[in-house]
């Protein structure tokens, strides 16, 4: 350890003044799926960030304890929210006891947060086996080598299963779709557009679904 990295940090004075224009009521869409289309397309063309599309999983198992993970997002529309995923990794274990979650989009860049909170739902197999052959073919091969979140003995125990798998499917060779292997749709209860402003006194507006179809907002004290 350096001297430098002996020193502790102020965590207690570490804190941007967000400077940005604010977000209105008659600012927003008619749908959230419309207005985060709207808000992800400024986060990933001009927003510098490095993935737009990279979201916080928050789920709990059966007894209410919570766990948290960074996934991509790659597909959302009036339907919901798609990511994918090992159905035996320990999120996938979580929704299967219950499939209540939280998705956070971090966008720290352009001073803005979007959360939402709904269901988990499983995509049929055609709609995975849609997916998956978009993958790189490394990519498909890491989904069969992988035991996602289960105990391993070494890297070396990964990198072989990977090296035998390369070797029994080549680059030009058809990957078949793992059984325990797909999407989770989130189906939205709600989504809170967070805009950050100065002197902590954020923006923020949230969709609430309503019972029998569409959506009422609210406004929250930030």
């Amino acid at each position: 350890m350096t001297d430098r990295d002996a020193v502790p940090l102020d965590l207690a004075s570490m804190r941007k003044q967000y400077r940005t224009e604010g977000l209105s009521e008659t600012d927003l869409a008619a749908t959230p799926v419309e207005q985060f289309a709207r808000w992800f397309a400024q986060a990933a063309r001009e927003g510098g960030l490095f993935e737009p599309n990279a979201m916080i999983v928050s789920t709990a198992d059966a007894a209410g304890r919570p766990s948290s993970r960074t996934v991509l997002l790659k597909h959302f529309d009036g339907s919901g929210f798609v990511f994918y995923t090992n159905y035996e990794s320990r999120k996938g274990r979580d929704l299967a006891e219950n499939p209540h979650v939280s998705l956070l989009f971090p966008w720290h860049p352009v001073a803005r947060q979007v959360i939402v909170t709904g269901t988990a739902r499983r995509t049929g197999r055609d709609e995975t086996a849609g997916y998956f052959r978009t993958r790189p073919h490394g990519s498909q091969l890491g989904a069969w080598a992988s035991g996602q979140s289960t105990v391993i003995a070494s890297r070396e125990e990964l990198d072989s299963a990977y090296a035998g798998l390369a070797a029994r499917y080549p680059e030009q060779e058809r990957v078949p779709v793992p059984p325990h292997w797909g999407g989770f749709r989130v189906v939205p209860e709600t989504v809170e557009f967070w805009q950050g402003r100065e002197n902590r006194l954020h923006d923020r507006l949230r969709y609430v679904a309503v019972p029998g179809g569409g959506w009422r907002v609210e406004r929250l004290a930030p």
